[in-house]
């Protein structure tokens, strides 16, 4: 384009989306100025998803406008927002395991270019932006951090003016999230605008010139993010404060732990997992351990051979209250007084096409006898606990029982949490306890976690949030490539201590690093 570039690179006028009789964006108006780091902040179900979504093309708004450099657009598809120079990279990859890093690219830009230009082209960006690329390097053998250079990559070879980023420092660790501020920086000096989506309220602080505040659809406010603190923010989006965790304050008991693993070695569940090596834990009464780790580096074998949904070699392998489980299923690991929950929330944690209080049941009923009489179910007393998991964890919900599906992210969590918890388990495992969810739900989560560690209760917490695990863990360890680093206690660590762990390098592995 000709000319110097206009005021506004980008600005959304009055644009409403409703889903039946739910107003999912109601007359949101955004500008977006060329260079500019935007955030786009709310709670789960605020409406960020959706506004970004038309933007995008992914759908289409009912009213209002898109005005692009200047002149009113219409965007039928994800294919005329790249035309326009409107870029995207999401939260969950969209790549091909078994393809290049070049043939991955080449899916997703028009034409017939040749593979080897692609190649070339990729290598060239990647360097130019401090983004390490091999053009023949297959997907399945690249780290999560390395995947998202790939989505970015690929978006910038699009040559947008335009970048939307979904999330994008979640699956990363503190030096990762580093090194994309840079190159975020510098896409924003060459005039690149970035409209950045993240519930991480410290690195919008630190990245992010304003930001839009969404709550319930509509548009509440903006905000310059380095002149506020994440509380206000954060108070911003709810309309008001955030509960503040409160950590717990009592001694361990580290005499007999409740829950055990020594020496598990297990093959990785499919051809894209990883294997687990000689994996050992020990895990004490009152106390809440993280385990800090980029996903794919064998977070969910190791969930899977403490929750029985796969058998360790040797029953002593796994020990829960002193007695051996390692060939145990997950309905007698459950008998015992120990739950679970996936990082998977619907198809692994519930079903999504069943109701709440459905979903109760089918992880309750052999442990809570007034779930069934005989060959019966009763519904009726499913549907008081879901009123107490309601009440207990502020489960936000259109209908008294709905589908599971129904729900937002972050109150489907809250849910799932809630049914667990209120069990009142010995021990209790959670993979990713708060992932995508809002700063309010958040605080709840964590807040149910630290008060059954109080009561007695040991708490496994998997993360690949670091500002999570420290704010409310007591000791820390990390897994990379399927070994588990020794636990430390959260006073004696720090976040980059813990992301070189995050990256593969252990006590003792220093020196090879240097």
């Amino acid at each position: 384009m000709n000319g110097p570039a206009p005021e506004t690179l980008l600005s959304l006028r009055g644009l409403t989306k409703t889903f039946g009789t739910f107003k999912a964006n109601d007359s949101v108006d955004l500008e977006i100025r060329p260079g500019e780091i935007h955030a786009l902040l709310g709670e789960n179900g605020a409406g960020k998803s959706t506004l970004v979504k038309m933007l995008y093309g992914a759908l289409q708004p009912d009213a209002g406008t898109i005005v692009w450099r200047g002149e009113e657009v219409t965007v039928p598809n994800p294919a005329h927002a790249r035309h326009l120079g409107i870029g995207m990279v999401f939260q969950h990859f969209s790549l091909f395991e078994a393809l290049t890093v070049a043939e991955n690219i080449a899916v997703a830009l028009p034409g017939d270019i040749p593979l080897r230009k692609i190649a070339a082209d990729l290598e060239r960006v990647s360097k130019e932006y401090g983004l390490p690329l091999k053009a023949n390097a297959r997907v399945y053998d690249l780290s999560v951090g390395e995947r998202q250079r790939i989505e970015i990559v690929r978006c910038l070879l699009q040559q947008p003016d335009l970048i939307i980023m979904d999330e994008p420092t979640s699956v990363l660790t503190p030096q990762e999230v580093d090194q994309l501020f840079k190159v975020l920086r510098q896409l924003s000096s060459e005039g690149k605008a970035i409209l950045y989506i993240s519930h991480k309220l410290e690195e919008v602080r630190a990245l992010c010139e304003r930001a839009t505040i969404l709550r319930h659809g509509k548009r509440v406010g903006d905000c310059v993010p380095n002149a506020e603190t994440a509380a206000s923010i954060a108070r911003m989006m709810v309309g008001a404060d955030i509960h503040e965790v409160r950590p717990a304050r009592h001694d361990v008991d580290r005499s007999n732990p409740l829950l055990s693993l020594k020496g598990v070695t297990m093959d990785a569940r499919d051809t894209f997992g990883t294997a687990l090596k000689d994996v050992s834990l020990d895990l004490y009464a009152g106390e809440i351990a993280g385990i800090a780790g980029i996903a794919g580096n064998g977070q969910t074998e190791l969930f899977d051979v403490i929750s029985g949904e796969r058998l360790a070699g040797r029953p002593e392998q796994v020990m829960l209250l002193g007695r051996p489980i390692g060939h145990a299923d997950i309905s007698q690991r459950r008998a015992m007084g120990a739950v679970f929950i996936s990082e998977e929330r619907l198809g692994h944690a519930t079903v999504p096409t069943l109701t709440l209080s459905e979903n109760v049941i089918l992880t309750r009923y052999r442990v809570n006898s007034g779930l069934k009489s005989g060959p019966f179910l009763n519904r009726g007393k499913a549907k008081s606990l879901l009123e107490t998991i309601t009440a207990t964890l502020d489960v936000r919900k259109s209908a008294p029982d709905p589908a599971a599906q129904a729900l937002s992210g972050g109150n489907l969590q809250k849910f799932i949490i809630g049914r667990e918890v209120l069990e009142d388990p010995r021990v209790i495992v959670v993979n990713q306890p708060t992932w995508g969810v809002d700063a309010g739900s958040a605080a709840r989560i964590r807040q149910a976690l630290i008060d059954l560690a109080e009561s007695g209760a040991a708490v496994l917490v998997i993360s690949q949030d670091l500002d999570e695990l420290f704010e409310f863990t007591d000791r820390l360890a990390a897994i990379a490539e399927g070994r588990l680093s020794e636990f430390e206690p959260v006073a004696k660590t720090n976040r980059n201590a813990i992301g070189l762990k995050m990256s593969g390098i252990f006590a003792g592995d220093e020196e090879a690093a240097q």
